[in-house]
């Protein structure tokens, strides 16, 4: 066993008892268990359970997002403070100044990639599976798991719609001058390209305040929308049926994820914040200083108050002196000391 193979095989476990658990669940209700669609629901089944236990993490990635966003315009001081500065002591500075940041805000941009980082190694354990199901079953042997030498010679003999194989890729397809199998993945492959691309989209065309889009990381955002596809583009044709379905779905949880946090809980300023206040005011409510949502009444009362009290605030400051020049401040002592001189008595 290789490396990769020892850091994979406490994952490929996990996969595999998620796998036959839900594929026990469905034949217990009666699905055939050779049956390609019950192996593409256990798959679906894997896809649940996954994003159910990241999504703590991806509450993470949320507040770790919107604390990048309102740390920005500080960001943008430290590069402006040295842009054109190329020496190793200025970057270095600059990259202290920067981790201090970080630091002080609590939140790092590794923060808001947390979910994507913790599912690949998921999603190369599936691949893993998928990849010995051929050789496992002419072996006759089972996986690292539950996946026992029955249910794996099951899977290899799945197949979707009676004609692709949970294992075969396009290449294989295409090796096969299997068409309709063909026509599937192309399907599924684009499907899934599509959905990487509107769930990154809406993050970017709604849910970016406007001191957002012009940082540095928006450009790479904007850069990443059309790159990532192309990335799937060549992966897909190696990837099996299996986890491109895995993908897929995973993809359309995340689209349904985003657009419920975007609509629910969009960043202050963007788009989205517009048009959830819009919502709400139709509704005879409002967002109140502390982010609840609250009826207008209540709302109007609250800022009708903040202004009592910022204006009660302002009369207590002390005023503040306006800056003298030295010639001025000469003048207006010299009357002063005028006054104060004691009259002559030889003039009298």
């Amino acid at each position: 066993m290789d490396l990769i193979g020892i850091i994979l095989w406490p994952l490929k476990w996990v996969v595999e008892l998620v796998l036959v658990a839900w594929h026990a669940l469905f034949t217990a209700v009666g699905l055939p268990p050779a049956d390609g669609i019950t192996w593409v629901l256990s798959i679906v089944g894997l896809v649940i359970v996954v994003r159910a236990a990241l999504i703590p993490l991806f509450v993470r990635q949320i507040k770790s997002q919107r604390k990048m966003m309102e740390i920005a315009p500080e960001l943008r001081k430290v590069q402006e403070k040295y842009r054109g500065k190329r020496d190793q002591l200025s970057r270095e500075a600059m990259s202290r100044e920067t981790m201090a940041l970080y630091k002080k805000h609590g939140t790092t941009p590794v923060s808001s990639c947390l979910p994507l980082l913790v599912q690949m190694p998921i999603f190369f354990a599936l691949f893993s599976v998928l990849n010995d199901v051929t050789r496992h079953a002419d072996a006759g042997i089972g996986g690292v798991g539950l996946l026992n030498a029955e249910l794996t010679q099951q899977f290899y003999d799945a197949k979707l719609f009676g004609v692709a194989s949970l294992h075969e890729t396009l290449i294989n397809a295409f090796e096969s001058n299997n068409i309709t199998a063909i026509v599937i993945l192309l399907t599924l492959v684009v499907l899934m390209i599509v959905s990487q691309f509107f769930t990154q989209l809406q993050i970017i065309s709604k849910n970016l305040s406007p001191e957002a889009k012009t940082g540095q990381a928006y450009q790479m955002q904007k850069i990443m929308l059309y790159v990532l596809p192309f990335a799937f583009v060549f992966s897909g044709v190696f990837f099996p049926l299996g986890v491109v379905i895995y993908w897929f779905v995973s993809n359309l949880w995340t689209m349904g994820q985003q657009f419920l946090v975007i609509r629910e809980m969009p960043t202050p300023g963007s788009d989205a914040a517009k048009a959830r206040e819009e919502r709400l005011a139709r509704k005879g409510k409002a967002i109140d200083s502390s982010g609840k949502v609250v009826p207008i009444e209540k709302f109007q009362a609250e800022q009708q108050r903040l202004l009592e009290e910022a204006e009660r605030a302002k009369a207590t400051q002390p005023k503040r002196q306006q800056p003298m020049s030295k010639q001025r401040a000469k003048k207006q002592q010299r009357p002063n000391s005028q006054a104060g001189q004691k009259p002559d008595p030889a003039a009298s």
